[in-house]
């Protein structure tokens, strides 16, 4: 083979199978710069056939219900539970039956650039996108767990071109007559509830970096409102403010 190693690297770029012809004539090729970018090749290779894999495995319960005539699937699941400061967002995504996203999993398994990108792609090619928020205050008024399926709910209700036929909830039912199934850690087992969960987790970022701005104190914008040591330190300096949750514990009793 007379490519220099830049030629070959270049080409590689565009390779899509193992046994294509150009990437076996580089694996006989003795230079060591050409067998290091086969090996690369090789990694990213494997790389994408498993995020293929876990996509497909993803995929088995909205292929079932679509089986069963199910059209307008939705998957639900929220951000927020946790935090002492901030809303909890919940997110309802619809996605085509021709979606395709391989790496998109549980949010908090995704780094924060690669959540940003997966989230734009969401928001384009997804059927339909509702979110529902509730705010500390009505988490206190109600508590975390029925301000988690208001929130639910909400999001069904703010869908604007789709009504589903049928929701997949990340571990709770909500009050809703549809008909629904509870998946334990469903945002790593459907693609539908992982791309509710990611779009809920950028949403309710960026809203926390915002509160950031109006109350710098805080440092709302790096803990996103959760209990770190700065958090508890601020709000015992400072006192809560309206977004903190008085009816956890950390903030009642500081």
């Amino acid at each position: 083979m007379n490519l220099t190693a830049k030629e070959i690297e270049e080409r590689l770029k565009v390779v899509c199978h193992k046994d294509d012809p150009f990437l076996l004539a580089c694996q006989r090729d003795e230079r060591k710069t050409v067998q290091k970018l086969v090996e690369k090749w090789l990694k990213r290779y494997e790389m994408e056939q498993k995020a293929k894999r876990q996509f497909d495995q993803m995929s088995q319960y909205e292929r079932s219900l679509r089986q069963k005539g199910y059209r307008n699937i939705a998957g639900i699941d929220e951000v927020g539970r946790g935090p002492l400061a901030g809303p909890v967002v919940a997110a309802c995504v619809i996605l085509p039956e021709d979606f395709y996203l391989p790496g998109l999993t549980d949010s908090k398994k995704l780094s924060k650039q690669k959540r940003e990108q997966f989230y734009e792609y969401i928001m384009r090619h997804a059927e339909d996108v509702g979110i529902g928020f509730v705010s500390a205050k009505e988490i206190d008024e109600l508590n975390i767990l029925e301000a988690t399926k208001k929130a639910m709910c909400l999001a069904i209700q703010n869908l604007k071109r789709t009504t589903p036929d049928y929701l997949l909830i990340d571990a709770l039912t909500i009050p809703v007559s549809l008909p629904q199934m509870s998946i334990v850690k469903g945002d790593a087992k459907s693609i539908s509830i992982a791309a509710s969960s990611c779009v809920a987790k950028v949403v309710r970022d960026r809203y926390m970096v915002e509160l950031g701005k109006q109350y710098p104190q805080y440092g709302f914008e790096s803990h996103m409102g959760y209990g770190t040591n700065q958090h508890l330190e601020a709000i015992r300096l400072f006192g809560a403010t309206e977004h903190h949750r008085k009816s956890f514990a950390p903030v009642r009793e500081a």
